[in-house]
């Protein structure tokens, strides 16, 4: 049974060995122009969501939803968010491909997650996807705000929607026409 189990670790460490011994001569890819693979991407997002899951602190946000307070958000979100994760203006970003993996068109398709989540994500940003974290550049109540906004962005009051219609040429989607069946869980 000893030399079963010696055999195990000892596989074990070849098999972890030889990967990075892979990665450092250059055998694995590292461009950011393709589509990453879809077990690369399940496990990524996997670990994105396992990690905010067991990390990210169960807050509220302090800022009640108000026309002010989304408008601001909407504001933020064209200045910080918008050339990766798509404008108001439903178009898509013009990095969005360029990154590996492209970031979430967060207009088309808005986040399902709790806002305490969403938080989370832009305070602290994702490793290795490009997403920078944001606490050292906005206030937390600028982040709030875009918080907000992106949490709201399907059931927005009618002076903001005209807010955005005025300001951004288009009117935002309509809560109901993204059926429940399409709504992705994607992250960052």
């Amino acid at each position: 049974m000893g030399k079963f189990i010696l055999g195990v670790i000892v596989t074990l460490l070849v098999l972890i060995l030889g990967g990075l011994g892979l990665a450092m001569l250059g055998f694995f890819p590292t461009t950011a122009n393709v589509e990453p693979p879809r077990l690369e991407r399940r496990l990524a997002m996997g670990a994105v969501d396992a990690s905010a899951e067991r990390r990210a602190p169960r807050v509220s946000n302090p800022l009640t939803a108000t026309d002010p307070n989304l408008e601001d958000g909407m504001k933020l979100y064209t200045m910080n968010c918008a050339l990766c994760h798509g404008g108001l203006d439903r178009k898509p970003s013009t990095l969005a491909n360029s990154f590996y993996p492209p970031p979430p068109n967060l207009i088309s398709d808005p986040p399902d997650d709790p806002e305490w989540r969403i938080f989370y994500t832009i305070r602290t940003g994702i490793r290795y996807a490009g997403m920078p974290a944001w606490d050292k550049s906005l206030s937390e109540q600028d982040m709030w705000k875009i918080t907000m906004l992106l949490s709201h962005i399907d059931k927005l009051p009618p002076g903001v929607q005209e807010y955005w219609k005025t300001n951004f040429g288009v009117e935002p989607a309509a809560g109901d026409e993204k059926q429940e069946g399409e709504k992705k869980h994607d992250h960052h």
